[in-house]
């Protein structure tokens, strides 16, 4: 299986982590986000991963061919003079995906005890366009489920927005994201959108014709890196052990 790892965020929210370095460097229990991220990929058995760049990007390919890529095939996709968010980062990246496997995508900010072999037989056994992680905990932004977690819409309770794809017939269920995909490579083909846009976007478009699915896992086996204060709370659970994908 192949994965991509989306490194191109400013970080703004990590400042001043971020001031001068970029946000897939900061260090997590002494190890960077992104070495974290490699390595849990690699011992999943993904030995071919598309990394994209945009802020402070010479660092992180310098730090990639420092370590020889891991012992595994790494490449990059350069966004130089357009961070082009989730959706055009992937469609700049869909050359990477040429055969018909599934591929895994993963947020640089985040880490887990998820089973991304569990994610993969799942997508697989509901012949899904894509799977996407997600856990039942606070948060202001929502995707929406029906009773089959088949994904039918968005909410920000912040805004007090709702975006429907689909009526579900019930009222939805709805979780929050946890950065993780599984998506099957015939989603390039859906994707008309151009330039800078987010693929939660193409996800609440499709959503009405192709199956596209959640599935849950427990809260506790994830972090989220998106801020000091998220940094300091995972140095302090590494300390007291109870997160084993920093071994």
């Amino acid at each position: 299986m192949k994965a991509m790892i989306f490194a191109a965020g400013l970080g703004t929210r990590l400042k001043p982590y971020t001031v001068q370095l970029p946000k897939a460097l900061v260090p997590v229990a002494g190890k960077p986000m992104l070495e974290h991220v490699i390595l849990r990929l690699k011992a999943y058995g993904v030995q071919d991963i598309i990394v994209n760049v945009h802020h402070l990007a010479k660092q992180i390919i310098q730090f990639i061919h420092e370590n020889h890529e891991f012992g595994i095939h790494i490449e990059i996709s350069q966004e130089e003079e357009l961070l082009l968010e989730t959706g055009g980062g992937l469609k700049k990246a869909s050359w990477f995906f040429e055969d018909d496997d599934p591929f895994l995508l993963h947020n640089v900010d985040v880490l887990s005890n998820i089973d991304f072999n569990e994610m993969v037989a799942s997508h697989k056994a509901r012949h899904s366009l894509a799977t996407i992680a997600v856990s039942e905990r606070e948060s202001n932004r929502y995707f929406l489920f029906d009773r089959e977690m088949r994904l039918c819409g968005w909410e920000h309770t912040g805004k007090n927005e709702r975006k429907l794809s689909f009526d579900p017939g019930t009222e939805p269920t709805r979780f929050a994201f946890s950065g993780i995909h599984i998506i099957d490579p015939a989603i390039f083909d859906l994707i008309y959108e151009q330039g800078r846009f987010s693929l939660v976007d193409v996800y609440l478009r499709l959503a009405k014709d192709y199956p596209i699915f959640g599935i849950t896992h427990p809260a506790s086996d994830w972090l989220d890196m998106g801020r000091p204060a998220d940094v300091e709370k995972a140095e302090k659970l590494i300390r007291e052990g109870k997160f084993d994908f920093f071994k």
